[in-house]
């Protein structure tokens, strides 16, 4: 099914934008340092990893990781490889611990049995590879019974239970005008590569012709009926799809997808497609109001859905049930989608080991079952009281920024600050843990497991429909490497696992922390007051709380930044979306100022220590640019400026102090200077 985001995050999340399950990268694989290993640097950071032969107002990302980035080759089974996947490998170590020991011990306790029983079905590869093709059959026999427009309508509502995919993607978040409910959102969704400009721009000619390759042959292993005329068939269709859908600079438009509409207004805006059967088999069908967020894309969708042979589109559920059962069938279908999802997309030269494929599925399925145990383990006290610390800073950091502006009016930036007041803060893991009673694991039955997983997960999420938002409720898992800012709840998360070394760690300097942590918190604070959090008030509700004179202010200076990264190209051919981008810009300037602020807040009038030779600010900003070093793989960068929120590490390191005054000062930056931009050119927002 299409997956919907509605959170603003540190490194990978979009803002209610519909993702297609083709589209899903997955953590990848390393050597797993040992927790004592001194990765960081004798103070906090990496000195060794520097090259200090290149001026830094020459090229800054490289001053700071140039010797890290030549000597540190991508992963075979990585499209790229950075800090962040340092922090997603110790995880993964610490879960696949936790995992064979709940595997080893069933009884210790009902969550110790589902897991245990999920990852060994999983491993059984022998037990998988005798099955064959053999798992699809009730599910294609379905998709075959779906021989009507009506039928297919239906059984793509039913899609969001299990396998298979919908033109219209639904899920279930807070509303963004009664933020204390929960609504049901329907989005644009249906395609197979990554987004429409795949299917519709020359430059992904490869990347079409190599989906295309991959349709008949997964079509081929499914036994289903003509796969090379079916793979033109569906090809044809998903890119008439594509050219009704919207870019995702609009999608990522919160005040243009908030459109509420019955289902008896979707019949009549959007006809053609059976929306009440659609909502019947996604078990929303009793839903008043939903909230159409694509909406001027789904009348087209759904003309092109009627005029389109139901033959065309039994082949085209088949296909995409295939995909997503690939994973948990024999090689032949493991290897068909690597070719693509892997190699094609994002440039793998490798599948990862089937552990960690194993381990990402049972924490996504079983995650804060993982999380309890995971915490327990690996999150000691001192460090949320720490962070709480670090927060506190930040938070007071920003207050002052918004006090001290001078282009916003006293009518604006009253209600700015009463949004600060009563931004909501969650560190670590949730103080409520859900519940995974009645979801059952068979031992050795993968595929059933998966079907059983997937329907538990949907039915939970639409029951969330009959009840007020609950407060506790995290979006992410302890252990995942990402935080995030959610705007109806006016919010910022950080769970346990970004909250290690190299981002953070308590025995290192503070500057390298707020360097590091410190920014990532200011990061998610800026995201309440970027392009698109800044349109939720400080109660969570969408509207507009500015004067017009303040918000064409605010687009004006923002345009700033987002020219200066619409005129970087990664690689040839590629160029990063300023627009796309200018909401994670945005919050990584405001948290890099912030964590500068809040450093200098913390010193309590003291002079800041030289360390090896390097002032208390060069050790925030260089603390700033090694959380982003990376190295990626060309494919990977060109999928990334396309679709991704974010703008290439290298940039994130390096662009984001370019604008800050101080850094010039650090370093020494002057006119003539590469990186040099005069004081009059530089962003200047929060």
């Amino acid at each position: 099914m299409t997956r919907l985001r509605l959170l603003a995050c540190a490194a990978g999340a979009a803002l209610l934008i519909a993702q297609p399950a083709l589209a899903q990268t997955q953590p990848l694989a390393v050597e797993i340092p040992s927790e004592d290993q001194a990765e960081i640097g004798v103070f906090g950071f990496d000195l060794n990893g520097m090259d200090t032969t290149v001026r830094p107002g020459a090229d800054f990302n490289r001053y700071a990781n140039g010797t890290w980035l030549a000597n540190t080759p991508i992963p075979a089974d990585r499209a790229s490889y950075g800090q962040f996947h340092v922090l997603a490998d110790r995880s993964e170590a610490n879960l696949r611990a936790i995992i064979e020991e709940s595997a080893a011990n069933p009884s210790r306790s009902p969550e110790a049995a589902r897991i245990g029983a999920f990852y060994a079905s999983f491993m059984d590869e022998a037990g998988v590879e005798r099955l064959g093709a053999s798992p699809l059959d009730a599910d294609l026999a379905e998709v075959r019974a779906a021989d009507t427009h009506e039928k297919m309508a239906a059984l793509m509502g039913r899609t969001h239970a299990g396998l298979g995919v919908s033109l219209f993607g639904v899920n279930i978040f807070e509303d963004l005008r009664t933020p204390s409910q929960m609504s049901a959102y329907v989005a644009q969704g249906g395609l197979g590569m990554p987004n429409r400009d795949y299917y519709l721009q020359d430059s992904f000619a490869p990347q079409k012709a190599a989906y295309r390759t991959y349709i008949e042959r997964a079509l081929t292993l499914g036994g289903w009926d003509d796969p090379a005329a079916s793979a033109d068939a569906i090809l044809a269709f998903e890119t008439r799809i594509a050219q009704e859908h919207w870019t995702q600079v609009e999608s990522r438009q919160l005040d243009k997808i908030y459109n509420p509409m019955t289902v008896a207004q979707l019949t009549t805006d959007a006809p053609g497609f059976d929306w009440a059967g659609w909502a019947e088999g996604a078990s929303v069908g009793d839903v008043e109001t939903f909230v159409a967020m694509n909406n001027t894309a789904l009348p087209g969708m759904a003309r092109v859905y009627a005029d389109t042979p139901i033959e065309t589109l039994q082949a085209w559920q088949a296909f995409h049930t295939i995909h997503q059962a690939a994973p948990y069938l024999s090689d032949a279908f493991v290897d068909a989608r690597f070719e693509f999802v892997g190699r094609a997309l994002s440039g793998q030269e490798e599948q990862r080991p089937r552990w960690k494929r194993g381990v990402a599925l049972v924490d996504g399925s079983l995650g804060e079952a993982l999380g309890r145990e995971y915490v327990a383990r690996h999150f000691p006290a001192e460090s949320k009281a720490q962070m709480e610390e670090l927060v506190a800073n930040l938070r007071a950091a920003m207050t002052r920024r918004i006090e001290a502006l001078d282009w916003m009016s006293d009518e604006t930036k009253q209600q700015a600050l009463y949004k600060m007041s009563r931004f909501g803060v969650k560190i670590g893991y949730p103080d409520e843990w859900r519940s995974y009673d009645g979801l059952e694991m068979v031992p050795g039955d993968l595929y059933g497991n998966v079907e059983r997983s997937t329907a538990f997960e949907w039915a939970y999420n639409v029951a969330k429909l009959d009840r007020p938002v609950n407060p506790l409720e995290w979006n992410m898992t302890p252990q995942t490497v990402n935080a995030y800012y959610n705007p109806p709840r006016n919010e910022i998360v950080f769970p346990a696992a970004i909250l290690q070394a190299p981002f953070f760690d308590p025995r290192a300097d503070p500057a390298v922390n707020y360097g590091g942590i410190g920014a990532v918190i200011g990061h998610e604070i800026t995201h309440g007051f970027d392009d698109q959090g800044r349109k939720t008030d400080g109660d969570g509700v969408l509207r507009d709380w500015w004067t017009a004179e303040d918000a064409a202010r605010f687009t004006e200076r923002a345009a700033v930044l987002g020219a200066q990264y619409a005129a970087l190209s990664p690689i040839e051919g590629a160029t990063v979306n300023g627009d796309l981008t200018m909401g994670e810009n945005i919050a990584d300037l405001g948290g890099l100022l912030l964590a500068l602020d809040a450093y200098r807040m913390s010193l309590n009038g003291q002079p800041a220590p030289v360390l090896n030779g390097f002032t208390g600010e060069q050790r925030v900003f260089l603390g700033w640019a090694q959380v982003w070093r990376s190295n990626a793989r060309d494919e990977y960068l060109r999928n990334q400026v396309t679709v991704d929120p974010h703008a290439p590490e290298q940039y994130r390191a390096g662009v984001t102090p370019r604008n800050i005054d101080a850094w010039y000062a650090a370093f020494g930056v002057q006119p003539g200077d590469e990186q040099y931009i005069a004081p009059e050119a530089r962003a200047r927002i929060w």
